[in-house]
């Protein structure tokens, strides 16, 4: 796996702290830090993620493609699947994740909650490399809601 990220801020009128990340696949991902009111100079211009949002973000699809592809392949019907993901970062520096939680929301037919709360264990316990990753400094916490597209509209 390969990708180059390059600062936008070395070439562009205005300096900043942006960059463009090119993944090995040709994809492109911008990325962007923080506006600095006391050194502009060093600040960001809000245009993008920050870097430490992509890591999360990552991880949120990790674990969400996971979870889709095991009720898949048990063959349940699965329609829909998000995660909510809340995180503490520690107060210095390196700012690593300190907790981490993933609320999941799982639509579908007739899904049992036992299917649904193993996916999101193996998920995290087998296949989920970035949460492997992040479990090392983060404690890990997920909770789940199921949506029956079988019940009664309201």
């Amino acid at each position: 796996m390969e990708c180059t990220v390059t600062w936008t801020g070395a070439t562009g009128a205005r300096s900043g702290m942006g960059f463009l990340a090119e993944t090995g696949t040709g994809h492109v991902l911008m990325m962007d830090g923080a506006p600095d009111a006391a050194r502009p100079e060093n600040g960001g211009q809000n245009l993008a993620p920050r870097p430490m949002e992509t890591v999360l973000a990552g991880t949120g699809g990790c674990t969400a493609y996971d979870v889709v592809l095991i009720l898949k392949r048990g063959r349940h019907d699965v329609r829909g699947c998000s995660v909510k993901l809340a995180a503490e970062r520690a107060p210095s520096d390196p700012k690593v994740f300190t907790k981490i939680h993933m609320h999941f929301t799982v639509r579908g037919r007739k899904l049992p909650a036992a299917a649904v709360e193993r996916a999101i264990a193996m998920s995290h316990e087998k296949y989920c490399s970035a949460s492997a990753m992040l479990a090392k400094t983060a404690e890990m916490t997920t909770s789940f809601e199921l949506v029956d597209e079988d019940a009664p509209q309201s």
